[in-house]
């Protein structure tokens, strides 16, 4: 059991309860004080969507797939679940870390609130998605594969982008009070959690207010598969934002923070014991006579703590382990839309990102392993990039569109000298040869990076599109890929944020990584109407300078000690998504077909291997119904055996499994209730992506794939006023 509290302290609950007793007593929006809600500004009009704006290959969640998502969980990661070429891998309850097309974590460019945000922490427990509360997601969008470089640099994966909801303002002359309070439960694990907003406005400025709980205990695995231990997280979100508008302008400034006192991590040897992000968030939308201007700025400061909960022996001043991470990040981005004439737009942008990190670990009271200093892991370490941009979109014809983009991102990293533990004694001996050894060197690195985006778009009839090109993407190594130094088993264990129990070394030699990508969507749909649609993606990338690892020693238990090296490697995959329309009638509604099929393989060039955490073939078929007020789903997930794995880290190979899910909701005047069921059928599986469960081997010593959760109930009602 958790040394922490299980439910919200007294001030925290006063608070969610004062959002809930003002929603309760504000009166209904009436039909003569609608809000105005600015649409985004744009200057193109074309017959075609913007290739910059709107590719094939990017996949948005409908309303009914983001309700079914935040149902059953927190995390802003499950708004993509079914989302073609889209996985998520096992962290914690809130920090599921994002997959595209096979390529994971910083690979993938997460983009919230049009931040990029570094994970500051060893064990990346504190990913970018784990800031936002689901519930105040506006929109949310991934794209694998071909990204334009507007979208995105220092990645080889695509771009995953959420974004809050804008600044509400009334009608001229009014004042708009609007809001809503939602609250959940989940059986499995009893989670719970609400959420709420309250706006302010006149026609000028909008001041809101947001707030959200989460909470939830170990979940129970399928079957006879018991307790799946580490599992438990608390968190907490607040925002402010204020909101001003004029003509064609748009001023948005949000402040937040989050406290998350505590995280369980299944597959990692620590947990989280706090975590405290304090942000500010600024946006400007503008449009002139010349074009579009968006402008961006933001600071972040993070406060994390690891230690050990109770499921994996608790820690005291005597016991665990403890660690600590500060990070700072501040940047902007600027990005003009600039039309040539009918037919061209020149996008142009820049961007500076820092993130400054300090990693240490304190020593443990009356420890001869865990002391008498402090083992500092990053010390005033820093990654600050610098991009720009140019992007060319062309319109040839009504049916024919071409899109050309050039990126350059200056990276540039360092980090000050650092300390084991102890420079003398048996214990830490090779932590300290390597800490010398690393400080005697020279630590600055500076990456000259440069994408390449092609894409062509064309719509060859009515019900067919067919868009295709190549791209050229570069990633440069993070802070503890090039700068983790430890190679003593303990030092090593805390460093690896991929859920497999091996220990990590840095390698401050590592180049970045350059994948060259070439894809095709073909979207075949009902020209008339939305009665059926077919997409359809193959792809190929190969990747020059991929960071992959090699064995340094081999534990006893089966894991390894590895360091990053730079191999090649392919990857290759398809997705395919599609919809059919099987009945669209006065008394039975709406009915559709839908369904999704992912299948990708990657090999390590070098060593033959696979790669790591590669989603096995997976699809879901569902019916979806709506009738009046009422929406229904009945939906199956299957998942292939994985069969392919990565041998240098001892990767586990999983069965195959099919889970069926079920849910509804309806809504009537300002409420919406909101119901379903996971693995009705409480079957047993294993997670393809959630590594070795540690939590449970620490209680057990038994080793093993981590445990998928098994049946729950899940309901949530919200008011609207």
């Amino acid at each position: 059991m958790s040394r922490f509290p299980a439910a919200p302290s007294p001030a925290e609950a006063a608070l969610c309860g004062c959002i809930v007793a003002f929603c309760a007593h504000a009166a209904p929006a009436r039909a003569g004080d609608p809000v105005v809600t600015l649409p985004s500004l744009s200057i193109e009009a074309t017959d075609l969507p913007s290739l910059a704006d709107s590719p094939l290959s990017a996949s948005s969640p409908g309303a009914s797939d983001r309700a079914a998502a935040q149902l059953g969980s927190p995390d802003a990661v499950a708004l993509f679940h079914d989302t073609p070429g889209f996985s998520a891998y096992s962290a914690g309850g809130i920090s599921s870390l994002p997959v595209l097309n096979g390529m994971a974590d910083d690979r993938v460019a997460t983009v919230v609130d049009g931040v990029r945000i570094s994970a500051g922490c060893p064990n990346h427990m504190n990913p970018a998605m784990s800031y936002i509360d689901p519930d105040s997601v506006q929109t949310a969008t991934a794209i694998a594969g071909i990204t334009p470089v507007s979208l995105g640099g220092d990645s080889t994966a695509g771009t995953v982008d959420v974004e809050r909801r804008d600044p509400q303002f009334a009608r001229k002359g009014q004042v708009l009070v609007t809001g809503h309070v939602t609250g959940n439960y989940r059986s499995n694990g009893g989670g719970s959690g609400a959420s709420g907003t309250v706006t302010l406005a006149d026609d000028t400025f909008s001041l809101r207010y947001t707030a959200s709980y989460a909470h939830a205990g170990d979940y129970h695995a399928g079957g006879d598969g018991g307790v799946v231990r580490s599992t438990d997280y608390l968190t907490f979100n607040h925002a402010v934002t204020l909101g001003m508008h004029k003509g064609n302008h748009l001023l948005a400034l949000t402040a937040g923070q989050q406290d998350t006192p505590y995280e369980g991590f299944p597959n990692q040897y620590m947990d989280m014991t706090n975590n405290r992000s304090t942000y500010v968030n600024g946006k400007y939308d503008g449009s002139f006579d010349w074009g579009d201007l968006e402008v961006r700025g933001y600071w972040q400061r993070v406060d994390h703590v690891m230690d050990m909960l109770g499921d994996k022996g608790g820690h005291s001043p005597t016991t665990g382990m403890p660690m600590n991470t500060d990070s700072r990040m501040a940047g902007y981005t600027l990005k003009a839309t600039i039309p040539l004439g009918p037919r061209d737009t020149l996008r142009l942008g820049s961007s500076f990102d820092h993130d400054g990190l300090n990693d240490w670990w304190p020593p443990l009271q009356g420890s001869m392993m865990m002391g008498p200093g402090t083992f500092h892991n990053v010390n005033n370490g820093h990654r600050d990039r610098l991009g720009h941009y140019a992007e060319w979109e062309a319109r040839w014809t009504p049916r024919l569109s071409t899109l050309l983009g050039f990126r350059n991102d200056l990276v540039m990293m360092n980090t000050g000298p650092v300390s084991p533990y102890s420079w003398t004694g048996m214990m830490a001996a090779a932590d300290a040869t390597a800490a010398r050894a690393f400080n005697a060197m020279d630590r600055g690195r500076t990456d000259v990076n440069f994408d390449v985006t092609a894409l062509t778009r064309w719509q060859a009839l009515d019900s067919l599109t067919i868009e295709g090109g190549y791209a050229r993407k570069t990633r440069s190594p993070n802070l503890y890929e090039r700068y983790a130094w430890g190679r003593g088993a303990m030092a090593t264990k805390m460093i690896g944020w991929f859920g497999d129990g091996n220990g990590y070394v840095g390698n401050p030699n590592l180049t970045p990584e350059i994948a060259n990508t070439a894809s095709i969507t073909i979207d075949w749909h009902d020209p008339h109407g939305q009665a059926w649609d077919l997409k359809i993606q193959p792809y190929y990338t190969y990747t020059h300078h991929y960071v992959n690892v090699v064995r340094l020693a081999q534990y006893s238990n089966g894991t390894s000690r590895l360091e990053f090296v730079n191999h090649d490697a392919q990857s290759y995959g398809i997705n395919a998504s599609g919809s059919y329309r099987l009945w669209n009638t006065v008394r039975y509604g709406q009915g559709d077909l839908v369904g999704t099929v992912d299948w990708v393989r990657g090999q390590d060039l070098v060593t033959r291997s696979g790669l790591y955490h590669q989603m096995p073939a997976n699809g879901m078929v569902g019916v979806h119904e709506t009738v009046g007020n009422w929406t229904g789903r009945v939906e199956m997930t299957f998942v292939k055996s994985k069969d392919t794995v990565d041998r240098l880290r001892n990767e586990p190979r999983t069965p195959g499994y099919a889970l069926l899910g079920l849910g509804g909701s309806y809504r009537w005047r300002y409420l919406a209730l909101n119901a379903g069921i996971d693995n009705v059928m409480n079957q047993k599986y294993y997670l393809p992506l959630g590594g070795l469960s540690l939590g449970d081997y620490d209680a057990t010593g038994v080793l093993g794939p981590l445990k998928g959760m098994g049946r729950s109930f899940n309901v949530s009602l919200t008011g609207s006023f």
